[in-house]
């Protein structure tokens, strides 16, 4: 049965993708998604107050209750051309792999219950999310898991994300993510010279920021991202801003970042001040919080992870356990079991405009997802 939709599946992700589902502006996809929920005999379907939308597929028992999630949202603003062209058996278009691809997956999969009137033990509940990609700092998953009816409740949980059937994404990939501002009076480049500059003291938080002795296990990274500030070449800056970003897998390693990201933006605007003095001026630094992305782990042993690697196998491959930045960082951080897979077939350049997919083999990503779920949750012969 999956084997003969393959072109059907195709077209629903092209479909997908060319809604445009930007930072915190997902509704038009979320408002297909919920059309797509009920078309497939999901019951329950709704919107939450977060954007996410949600569908249950009932068991004949309560319990257990198995999340199958795939993030609406992409990294590219609403005024990005997102229309899919098909070139040599490749699907081009920004968003085309992360996460049309997953969403197509995911409404793969419920087709195929629909089509098989599946009936299973526990319940099955379907989770499109919002705000997965960037500053949404996992916002839908975080709303599912504190507000919903759900909350407290899940057995297992299971992202489908990208492309790909090796990796089981068993390990959450912590990140926090900083924005620092540097403000000062500002002034002529001539006739105020001498008065405090933000910009010189951004410069030398970066260049004692990247001496930074980061670990090579645990594996930790520390980025400036993003920098802007100044009117004019001929204007002393009121303000300067930097966007920093720090991953690792351990929590601990992420606390000494942020100590030292401290430490480093006191010490420039310090060393700006004293070098000022004499003009009377001072800088003013504010270091705002833009996300925080939980770390932890689904053990490699757990019943879980397991069950993906025999489902893996079971399609003649053989696993790769991975660490990602996933909304499986949430319920791992909760202790709810929870991975991510890719959902088939293959792809490259995701989060940039040359982005694309090649559905060869999407088959085994959507078998693999169906096995894994059908051990999960239990089937009824």
């Amino acid at each position: 049965m999956i084997d003969a939709t393959a072109e059907q599946v195709t077209q629903e992700q092209i479909t997908i993708c060319e809604i445009p589902a930007p930072p915190f502006g997902e509704q038009r996809r979320a408002a297909y998604f919920e059309q797509r929920f009920r078309q497939l005999g999901l019951s329950a379907v709704h919107q939450d107050a977060a954007g996410n939308v949600i569908g249950v597929w009932p068991g004949v028992a309560e319990r257990p209750i198995v999340v199958v999630s795939a993030h609406l949202d992409t990294v590219f603003a609403a005024e990005v051309d997102t229309r899919v062209e098909q070139r040599n058996g490749r699907l081009y278009a920004p968003g085309i792999g992360d996460n049309a691809c997953g969403l197509a997956a995911l409404l793969a999969l419920i087709h195929v219950m629909q089509q098989s009137e599946m009936l299973v033990n526990g319940r099955v509940v379907f989770l499109a999310t919002v705000g997965e990609e960037g500053e949404g700092n996992l916002r839908g998953v975080r709303h599912f898991f504190s507000h919903s009816l759900w909350a407290g409740r899940v057995d297992a949980f299971v992202s489908l994300d990208g492309h790909g059937v090796e990796r089981i994404v068993h390990q959450a990939l912590g990140s926090r993510r900083y924005r620092v501002t540097f403000t000062g009076p500002g002034g002529h480049s001539w006739s105020d010279f001498g008065l405090v500059n933000p910009i010189h003291a951004l410069s030398s938080a970066v260049r004692e920021l990247v001496k930074y002795p980061l670990p090579q296990q645990p594996r930790t990274s520390l980025n400036v991202g993003r920098i802007c500030g100044g009117q004019s070449v001929n204007a002393i800056p009121q303000s300067a801003t930097m966007d920093v970003d720090a991953r690792s897998t351990s929590q601990d390693e992420l606390e000494r970042i942020e100590l030292f990201l401290h430490a480093t933006v006191e010490a420039a605007a310090q060393q700006e001040n004293q070098r000022c003095a004499g003009t009377g001026t001072c800088l003013q630094t504010m270091i705002e919080r833009l996300g925080e992305r939980p770390t932890g782990q689904t053990p490699v042993e757990s019943h879980l992870v397991q069950a993906a690697v025999r489902a893996t196998r079971a399609i003649g491959i053989e696993p790769t356990f991975e660490c990602a930045s996933t909304d499986s960082n949430l319920p791992i951080s909760l202790g709810i079991p929870a991975i991510t897979l890719g959902a088939g077939g293959n792809g490259g350049q995701s989060h940039t405009l040359d982005e694309w997919y090649d559905p060869t083999d999407r088959e085994l990503g959507i078998k693999r997802a169906l096995l894994l779920l059908m051990e999960l949750v239990g089937r009824q012969s």
